[in-house]
């Protein structure tokens, strides 16, 4: 057990440059990428090279799964210069035992490659991973063609060196992650792999179409003309040179400082066009009545005397739920947070834990069917419980920057994505004269 961390309060504005590292999302598709890799890099001139390297990759608790992962198939990813990554992949053996930890995109996204493997793929991860949706995954690969023994975490991949492929129906309204598991390997299918979604809205639907921009970049074929459709051909994935952008949700937790306090905080090298869902933080805050610049030095955002309540569906970043939630707290009229209901199912229910805490320091919250409304009232301090989820923990950290005696159970779980938010979070405040 770890021993409560008392969040830092400030009664003055947080004024700050807070370098972000890079996108999880981002890193983990390259990586994944990387290892089923079959053809030459993108700008090679040998094509015998099938070595991509990963500049500026996020080296998180989930980043580390992934690779290790990865290297339990046959992949060599290797340190390189200045932080990279450079991933070899291999013929993909099996007899090997996965540790997903806690994170979706492991889970999700490495059984359809295991699929592809000689062997045996033994997939487990933490106690609270083993309640998370994995069926729609695993029922599409049995579809598709593979030997699956279980229906959620612990499961085993038999795998046979090649996969059929072929069209799957599913339903993905519990997360935009069942989609972008299926097209990442789909390639390398004999058929590729076609995936029909038949259900409510698929949420997150920024990460869908940054797995589609990230497979035509290493030269694969993908259709998304069709609603609710998506096919990828079967053929060649190229080796290639990434380069990694922050990670805009994680830099959303230090935007909200900024709008917590009435401070100014800077994310450098924001970019200018991305797929990333946490750039709509950049909407959502204005509409908290913060003052938001983007430019080519990156994203700088001041925040008003108190926030200002919103009515906003998050349907398509619902990662930035937990975040938005912690500031409409503190701010001086009501939220409503919509669209929503599918993040029941993430590392923990948010919704249910997200109530549950807001009131522990005598906050207004209640569940809807969708979503949170959120009231103001008098807070006061109190033990902030992260149920193991690292945008939990986040949360009672920007409460706790204008509440006093906040404590937060468990920080350590933000390595999930950030490889030291405590350190961060203290280099931001002692910091905050020098933006």
């Amino acid at each position: 057990m770890t021993q409560p961390w008392p969040t830092p309060s400030v009664t003055e504005p947080v004024r700050a440059t807070v370098p972000v590292p890079g996108s999880k999302s981002i890193t983990n598709r390259a990586l994944l990428l990387a290892a089923l890799a079959d053809g030459p890099a993108v700008s090679a001139s040998d094509p015998a090279n099938r070595t991509s390297v990963i500049h500026l990759p996020l080296r998180s608790r989930d980043t580390q799964l992934m690779a290790a992962a990865l290297r339990s198939l046959g992949v060599r990813v290797a340190d390189g210069h200045q932080g990279a990554w450079e991933v070899t992949p291999g013929p993909l053996r099996g007899d090997a035992d996965l540790d997903c930890g806690l994170a979706g995109t492991v889970m999700r996204f490495v059984p359809p490659a295991a699929a592809l493997a000689e062997g045996d793929v033994r997939f487990d991860g933490d106690e609270a991973a083993r309640v998370r949706p994995m069926n729609t995954v695993l029922d599409s690969l049995r579809t598709l063609g593979a030997s699956v023994d279980g229906d959620s975490l612990p499961f085993t991949v038999h795998g046979t060196g090649s996969m059929r492929g072929g069209s799957v129906t599913i339903d993905a309204s519990g997360s935009s992650q069942f989609v972008s598991a299926l097209l990442l390997s789909g390639a390398r299918y004999e058929q590729g792999v076609t995936v029909l979604h038949d259900g409510k809205p698929v949420p997150s639907l920024p990460h869908i179409e940054m797995t589609i921009e990230m497979l035509r970049a290493v030269g694969v074929e993908v259709d998304d003309s069709e609603p609710n459709r998506w096919t990828v051909a079967p053929g060649v994935i190229r080796a290639r040179d990434w380069r990694i952008e922050p990670d805009l949700s994680n830099a959303a937790a230090f935007l909200a400082a900024a709008a917590a306090t009435g401070g100014t905080v800077v994310i450098p090298d924001w970019p200018l066009v991305t797929t990333q869902p946490g750039d709509v933080m950049r909407d959502v805050l204005a509409q908290m009545g913060c003052g938001v610049s983007l430019s080519d030095n990156g994203l700088t955002v001041t925040g008003p005397q108190r926030p200002t309540g919103i009515d906003i569906d998050l349907h398509e970043a619902s990662e930035l739920t937990p975040t938005v939630a912690a500031i409409a707290v503190l701010a001086d009229s009501p939220t409503q947070i919509r669209g929503v209901a599918h993040i029941r199912g993430h590392e923990t229910d948010r919704l249910a834990a997200l109530t549950a805490e807001i009131r522990g320091i005598g906050g207004d919250a209640d569940e809807t069917e969708d979503g949170l409304v959120i009231r103001p009232a008098k807070l006061t301090g109190g033990l902030w419980h992260a149920y193991a989820d690292h945008r939990m923990a986040t949360a009672g950290a920007i409460i706790g920057l204008r509440v006093p005696g906040i404590s937060v159970d468990d920080i350590a779980t933000t390595n999930k994505t950030i490889p030291d938010f405590p350190g961060m979070w203290a280099a931001m405040l002692q910091l905050a004269e020098r933006v």
